[in-house]
């Protein structure tokens, strides 16, 4: 076989190895945990109206075929996910809430490993930096007396469009100019 048809037919085979396809998520969905009890100051539980929320959540999104939740190790996040976990039969991945932006880059990095539609259920203070590393613009801190944002991100290869939403009964606006 003449040289220049060997190497044209190596590079044909290569072509025909199988190779990695990057994961994406189709959809990804970030809410804060639901309201929290003051049964434990450390790790609390979800309140009755919490639990309440709970439940709204997984009917805002019982069409929405999420196939993977990530939640923190506190009792308020995996709470909030268990009733549309349950439903939807998937068992939450717990990633460990850690100081600053190793946690976000733990949340995301499982985020763009997923396949999908993916639910994180987080934290006040790391909903907007997780949707922020994921390319959604830049937004505030939740106020702490707010517990009913829903950021859906949408990648594309134009980059991630994002809708911010409220599922289940809107709180009260805060006078607080630092979060929203």
């Amino acid at each position: 076989m003449p040289k220049s048809t060997a190497v044209l037919f190596a590079l044909c085979c290569t072509l025909l190895l199988p190779f990695t396809v990057q994961a994406e998520p189709d959809l990804i969905i970030l809410v804060r945990h639901a309201e929290k009890s003051a049964d434990n100051p450390a790790d609390p539980s979800l309140s009755a109206l919490g639990q309440a929320r709970a439940q709204a959540l997984a009917i805002a999104l019982q069409h929405s075929a999420v196939s993977n939740i990530f939640t923190t190790q506190f009792k308020r996040t995996r709470e909030t996910a268990l009733p549309l976990a349950q439903a939807r039969g998937i068992t939450p991945q717990v990633l460990g809430a850690k100081r600053g932006a190793e946690h976000i880059n733990e949340v995301v990095a499982a985020v763009r490993a997923s396949n999908g539609v993916v639910l994180v259920v987080g934290h006040s203070n790391t909903v907007p930096a997780i949707a922020s590393a994921l390319g959604a613009p830049a937004m505030k801190e939740f106020c702490e007396s707010s517990f009913s944002h829903m950021l859906v991100l949408r990648p594309t290869a134009q980059g991630v469009y994002m809708v911010q939403s409220r599922y289940d009964v809107a709180e009260a606006s805060s006078t607080d100019a630092n979060c929203q």
